[in-house]
């Protein structure tokens, strides 16, 4: 607690004082982490005097979105803060407090792209609490055993895959696969996608003016690249493959890459992991032209303008997100921070030895355009992974499907988003 007082300024801790004089009783809306944020909670009171009740959200993506609606539209203040994720927060943009001045004296010290990745139209909707990211993992026994080096290009990975799942199927095993990733039809594919067209130069989905410019010849070679993948160095049930399942393909010694979020670190490192000790992980590659564009997740915590406790509220968000709290987090969830100061920070290195390299793999991180989209970046992002998918099975031409986009995307934009 005391790091995140010397956060504050001299008026702010002041008034922190004043508060416990006449406490506020907040509600935080969260459906993760309960034990944790109880703890961190304890911390809180015992400082500010405030009190802070948790709300259980139900699970699932949609049923928390579909909450939050519930309450935000009908102007219900019985919530004062709201665990959101990034991509949310555009369809809260006008129930949400703008953290921008509040937070002016803290929000410096956190990671300019999370920071961008939590805003809309320049206003701060939520503070910074954790984020995630991609790695490419590799076999570093198999490359060592072949002579390779981890691939800096897409064209390189293609190659070195192919190679060593060969060698290695004609040593015995039959399974073997070169690369494997999350080509199931979700919000997965869209992080994929992007990735693979954003490195090799191709854009995003719209430009950040809204101009819809994923219909290129770049985007085009990016996923045809993919598409030729399947069934040569990824397996075809890649196409409904989620993160768990080509975790579990990995996990049993069957890939020489994989890309996947950093928690299938620690699971394939554990006592009773087939490839304990035999893998490592390095940023995504990208085209010789391009840089590598691991797609952000972020989750950060925002205060209703419907609350009746703005102030506490904010203080209490600024809370979670200081360098104590963050610390915890790592080490207990393995969440990845949004202060640069806590990468090298030595009991979470000796934890987490990847973390050195998830601070560049950040700083270098894709923000998806759902600020720019705004309510309609679900459809928008349903429609691109639908073609990115079709493109992969062989139901059309990465040319023709992203002509299709292009269409539906001018229809949703006319319609206003």
């Amino acid at each position: 607690m005391k790091s995140f007082l010397r956060t504050l300024t001299l008026g702010a801790a002041m008034a922190l004082c004043a508060n416990i004089a006449s406490a506020a009783e907040l509600t935080f809306a969260t459906g993760w982490g309960f034990d944790f944020y109880k703890v961190q909670i304890a911390k809180f009171e015992k400082a500010t005097g405030n009190k802070v009740k948790l709300v259980h959200l139900p699970a699932g993506d949609d049923a928390k979105v579909s909450q939050y609606r519930l309450w935000l539209a009908a102007g219900d203040n019985s919530i004062d803060v709201l665990r959101m994720d990034n991509i949310w927060l555009p369809g809260f943009a006008n129930d949400l407090v703008d953290l921008t001045n509040a937070t002016k004296d803290v929000i410096s010290q956190h990671v300019p792209s999370i920071v961008t990745a939590l805003s809309v139209d320049g206003k701060l909707l939520a503070m910074p609490m954790e984020a995630d990211a991609p790695l490419l993992y590799y076999r570093k026994d198999l490359l060592e055993k072949y002579g390779k080096v981890p691939p800096k290009t897409w064209d390189e990975l293609t190659a070195i895959a192919r190679e060593i799942q060969d060698k290695e199927r004609a040593a015995g095993n039959p399974d073997m696969w070169g690369y494997l990733f999350q080509g199931k039809g979700t919000e997965e594919l869209t992080c994929n996608a992007l990735e693979w067209i954003k490195s090799s130069g191709g854009g995003s989905i719209v430009d950040p003016d809204g101009t819809i410019s994923i219909n290129n010849k770049k985007a085009i070679a990016a996923i045809d690249r993919a598409k030729g993948w399947i069934d040569t160095i990824s397996p075809p049930g890649a196409l409904a493959y989620d993160s768990e399942a080509a975790r579990g393909v990995w996990q049993v010694g069957n890939g020489v890459f994989l890309r996947n979020w950093v928690y299938i670190w620690g699971l394939s490192d554990a006592a009773d992991s087939p490839i304990k000790g035999k893998f490592s992980g390095v940023p995504l590659p990208a085209d010789p032209d391009a840089q590598s564009a691991p797609c952000l997740g972020v989750k950060g915590n925002a205060v209703s303008k419907y609350s009746e406790h703005q102030k506490e509220a904010i203080e209490f968000v600024k809370f979670l997100a200081s360098e104590e709290v963050q610390k915890d987090n790592v080490l207990q969830n393995g969440a990845l921070p949004t202060l640069p100061t806590l990468f090298d920070d030595k009991d979470i290195v000796a934890a987490q030895p990847y973390m050195p390299t998830m601070k560049g793999v950040l700083e270098n991180g894709l923000v998806r355009p759902s600020a720019i989209m705004k309510a309609k970046y679900n459809e928008a992002s349903t429609n691109f992974w639908t073609v990115v998918n079709d493109t992969l099975a062989g139901k059309g031409s990465a040319a023709d499907n992203l002509e299709r986009l292009e269409v539906q995307l001018t229809n949703l934009k006319g319609s206003g988003w």
